[in-house]
């Protein structure tokens, strides 16, 4: 059988994988793994191969994007490919274009689920899933954009929460920090004068979800914007309208300051 299998490895190392992934890695005639779109802080790709019995072949953003991923469909016209992605492999949109070359050469295309940082940010910081609006990336500063401000306004109009996936160049392994974040979006402020974020809005920062040390800390930008988040990968949530319940979760698993008992909705 002919076939490309995307398989998501969830959030942090090589035990994130489900059974399901792990079987269906361990029955392919040859495995290949991109780690650009997101950082897995602990995943051994030694320990990994000793698990699944496979050699994993690693691929650059150029291989996937530059090269419409040629090499996985080459395998995928023969036998049976796998494809191993950080997370869920379809939050990371770029990946959509090689499941659709897929289905356009004949090869069909199946979908193995992994832990995701939607998910995860949920389960974490207690607030509801049904409130979040549209996700945004923030860009570095030398690719400044207005869009995460924009968004952001747009979701607060509503009352809803923002998630903000901060940017990352895994080969230059740079990793954009919730500091630099938050200060870029005050910069947009400054100019733009909407009243859409400032010292005193309410944000919560996330690093490592996923992990079995994960750091998560909510509070007011001005007591946010200098804490230490430690190691990479970093989130930002900036909520919208927030439910009584939502707070205590606040309090209880992200040391929000008991200032927060005011915002409640």
């Amino acid at each position: 059988m002919t076939e490309l299998v995307f398989v998501g490895l969830g959030l942090n190392d090589e035990k994130g994988i489900t059974i399901k992934g792990l079987e269906e890695t361990r029955t392919a005639d040859a495995v290949f793994m991109e780690t650009y779109t997101s950082r897995m802080p602990d995943f051994s790709i030694e320990q990994f191969e000793a698990l699944c019995g496979r050699k994993i072949q690693m691929l650059t953003r150029s291989n996937l994007e530059e090269e419409n991923g040629r090499a996985i469909l080459q395998v995928a016209k023969a036998g049976k490919a796998v494809f191993l992605v950080p997370g869920d492999p379809f939050i990371a949109t770029t990946h959509i274009t090689l499941r659709i070359d897929a289905e356009k050469q004949g090869i069909p295309t199946r979908i193995v689920h992994g832990i995701s940082i939607m998910s995860a940010i949920v389960s974490l910081s207690g607030l509801h899933n049904y409130k979040f609006g549209k996700t945004v990336t923030v860009p570095f500063s030398d690719n400044f954009s207005e869009t995460p401000y924009n968004v952001i306004a747009q979701n607060q109009k509503l009352g809803l929460h923002t998630l903000c996936l901060l940017d990352l160049r895994q080969a230059e392994n740079r990793y954009l920090s919730i500091k630099d974040a938050l200060e870029q979006l005050l910069i947009v402020e400054k100019k733009k004068q909407q009243r859409v974020i400032n010292a005193d809005t309410p944000v919560v920062g996330i690093a490592r979800a996923g992990s079995s040390s994960p750091v998560l800390k909510a509070g007011f930008i001005r007591g946010i914007v200098d804490f230490d988040f430690g190691e990479p990968p970093f989130s930002l949530i900036i909520p919208g309208s927030l439910h009584f319940m939502e707070i205590d979760g606040l309090l209880a698993f992200a040391g929000a300051p008991l200032e927060f008992r005011r915002l409640a909705k």
